[in-house]
């Protein structure tokens, strides 16, 4: 198959163009199709704001800069590696579960690192049998991320960047969930305002704007 110089994706009715660096002969062993197929997906979310357009705009641009964007080696190798973030969401009681993260220290959408040519929503699947030991059920059957964010990170291993794709998965705010223990001090369901009513500095510093944006869609 021969390998393309560039990629075209339709963002906000213009056309961004993005050169292929990442599809050059030292790697291939990078899955052409997985990475084509991740950069189409990042290029169909609708962004919210401007931050999000953004940040949308750089990961085209980091998918095709001949970058690995897998992390191969904890805590930060490379540097800039891709997350998936599943987020439990239960629409009736407009709440959603949230992690109090052991390394990040701050309470956050559950969800891990993608593993090395791992599709972003097979770590959705992979995470959550992991981390509370049940299935996937994506809301509404919407297997795509509906957000994107680039975030430094804190904690206790700061200072590596990470590119999330949010997923959406249905909850119930009266299941009885366990959860990994060796990740998390505890879960906790909070409403929406709950969130957008609290300081934001105990969450994922996007989570308000996630919450915004899946308030105006539900």
């Amino acid at each position: 198959m021969a390998l393309p110089t560039s990629l075209e994706f339709v963002v906000n009715k213009e056309i961004v163009t993005v050169t292929c660096a990442i599809y050059t002969q030292d790697m291939q062993d990078l899955d052409y199709n997985l990475l084509k197929d991740i950069a189409c997906q990042v290029a169909t979310i609708k962004p919210c704001d401007d931050l999000e357009r953004a940040h949308q705009t750089d990961v085209l641009q980091w998918l095709a800069s001949g970058e690995n964007i897998f992390r191969i080696k904890k805590p930060d190798t490379p540097p800039k590696h891709l997350v998936s973030y599943f987020v439990l969401l239960d629409p009736n009681k407009r709440s959603l579960l949230l992690v109090d993260h052991i390394k990040a220290q701050l309470w956050l959408p559950p969800g891990g690192h993608v593993r090395f040519n791992e599709h972003p929503k097979a770590a959705v699947v992979r995470e959550i049998q992991e981390e509370f030991t049940m299935p996937a059920t994506f809301l509404q059957g919407n297997d795509k991320p509906i957000f994107v964010t680039v975030n430094q990170t804190g904690g206790l291993t700061p200072g590596h960047i990470d590119v999330s794709l949010w997923y959406i998965l249905r909850g119930n705010v009266h299941d009885f969930l366990r959860y990994d223990k060796s990740e998390f001090l505890d879960t906790e369901w909070y409403t929406f305002d709950e969130i957008l009513q609290s300081d934001p500095i105990i969450f994922d510093r996007h989570l308000p704007r996630f919450v915004k944006k899946i308030s105006s869609i539900l």
